[in-house]
């Protein structure tokens, strides 16, 4: 109780400028280049790993042609054609909204 309330080692000390704000995140191209690479390089990973563990062969009928893989081959190939697929239809379907967007765009 010999302490005083008000002493100046009892005080905190009297801010001198305004807090420092932290920089806000930028999010630019190169670091979504950056993120989309390290994802894909993962990806590619993951499918030579599944490759390698499945060796075994398999028989694959497709539209009368017949073909030995390895069960991991006729994955990822089942895999790229279904993103084939998928590309296609997000490029028909980008077209088609150009097309619109240009025939409602006023002209000047």
């Amino acid at each position: 109780m010999n302490e005083k309330p008000h002493s100046p080692e009892n005080t905190p000390p009297h801010p001198t400028s305004e807090p420092v704000q932290s920089k806000p995140n930028i999010v630019t191209r190169a670091s979504m280049m950056w993120v989309a690479t390290s994802a894909g390089l993962l990806v590619l990973v993951l499918l030579i790993i599944l490759i390698l563990q499945n060796q075994e062969s398999v028989t694959l009928h497709y539209l009368g042609l017949n073909g030995t893989v390895s069960i991991g081959v006729g994955l990822f190939i089942g895999a790229v054609g279904g993103g084939i697929l998928v590309a296609i239809a997000g490029t028909v379907r980008i077209i088609q909204l150009r097309t619109r967007a240009r025939r409602n765009k006023p002209s000047p």
